[in-house]
């Protein structure tokens, strides 16, 4: 039975990121596009993180983190849509996307999460604004995380806010 749970959560997991890929093709755009082509900055609370963005097409970006917290390191890597819904303001997108991570627990944790090293996947949601002649880029966003080698489980506590240098 617990292998059965297991296996629909897998299913489900599985779907929602087909959805989120696919998601490119339903709302696909042209015309507007980022106004800066790479980032890099650092994104709090949920640790402290370093983030790097870098845009692949005119609304897709690859982004990368670095994140330290009280329990360990964690790497993360996304690839984000970018859509540009919002015509009234110059330089806000929203964005979704897939991702991955490994972490790394420090010493004292590894006993009572039964591992050393973490590895799953990350979806993420959220909000970019670039300042139109300053380069600072903000972003807001949600970022959970199924981790399926070492500590399994759902965490929903990823995400925050990004403050970033663009160029």
């Amino acid at each position: 039975m617990l292998y059965l749970n297991k296996f629909c959560s897998m299913k489900k997991i599985v779907t929602i990121t087909l959805l989120i890929v696919c998601s490119k093709f339903l709302f696909a755009q042209s015309a507007p596009q980022s106004t800066y082509h790479q980032a890099i900055g650092i994104k709090v609370p949920g640790g402290f993180s370093v983030t790097y963005k870098k845009f692949i097409t005119v609304s897709n970006n690859l982004e990368a983190q670095a994140t330290a917290w009280n329990k360990g390191f964690r790497l993360s890597g996304l690839y984000e849509f970018n859509f540009y819904s919002f015509n009234k303001v110059d330089g806000l997108a929203w964005f979704v996307g897939p991702g991955v991570h490994l972490g790394f627990w420090k010493d004292q944790y590894q006993k009572d999460y039964n591992s050393n090293v973490d590895f799953g996947i990350d979806g993420i949601i959220g909000l970019d604004y670039k300042f139109r002649d300053v380069p600072i880029n903000v972003s807001l966003d949600w970022q959970p995380s199924v981790t399926l080698v070492g500590s399994a489980g759902f965490t929903p506590s990823y995400g925050g806010i990004a403050v970033r240098y663009t160029f």
